[in-house]
């Protein structure tokens, strides 16, 4: 469990980002019961919280120090608020990522993101070489990590990469977006997992300690 997550991280959010999905990455061992499964997520939080340094302890003259980073309650009143704002707070999309994986279905969240990292690639050398990589990992029948489209959209995604552009990828991630939206997030708001932030973000939590 501790893998790269127990790497020095000092100074600000891309480094939490790295943090937080680095400790999922490793965490790839399915949980087998809902006993399991809450202590899984439980101890992904206590390192999230330990190694992640907080980003208001932060000073012009001082950067980060390592002190445990906790959102505070209006960051995490804010994610209830909208999907949108869910994903654009970095621990918030660790906490969601977290949630899914607690449910099966992380390939949903880890497809957006390379999506959202795949739109920004502006050689075209390195936008074919990224496009096939994601369809090999998300889209074609025997990716490791298939997500759930229909056979339209995969027939479009194959056609787009003989010549790969930055919306190749557009309406699959729209549709997983959606899925997401409509599906997993409300389960996320109403999820032990949710309600322990809300109690963290508050300092009151009797099980994870920062």
């Amino acid at each position: 469990m501790q893998s790269t997550f127990f790497l020095a991280l000092q100074h600000n959010s891309s480094q939490m980002e790295t943090a937080c999905f680095s400790c999922l990455d490793t965490a790839e061992t399915p949980v087998k019961n809902k006993k399991s499964r809450h202590k899984d997520w439980r101890a992904l939080f206590n390192n999230i919280l330990r190694c992640t340094p907080s980003p208001h302890t932060a000073t012009d003259t001082h950067p980060l120090t390592n002190k445990a980073y906790r959102p505070t309650s209006d960051e995490v009143n804010q994610w209830a608020q909208s999907f949108d704002k869910l994903l654009a707070h970095k621990y918030g999309q660790a906490a969601f990522r977290i949630f899914l994986k607690s449910e099966y279905c992380e390939e949903n969240i880890e497809f957006w993101l390379a999506c959202e990292e795949y739109k920004k690639i502006k050689s075209p050398v390195k936008l074919a070489s990224k496009a096939k990589k994601i369809h090999k990992k998300f889209i074609w029948n025997e990716a490791p990590k298939e997500i759930n489209l229909d056979y339209h959209t995969k027939e479009d995604i194959a056609q787009n990469l003989q010549q790969p552009t930055a919306t190749c990828f557009n309406a699959a991630q729209k549709k997983v977006y959606s899925l997401m939206e409509n599906n997993s997030y409300p389960r996320f708001l109403l999820s032990e997992i949710y309600q322990e932030i809300c109690t963290i973000s508050q300092g009151k939590s009797k099980y994870l300690k920062t």
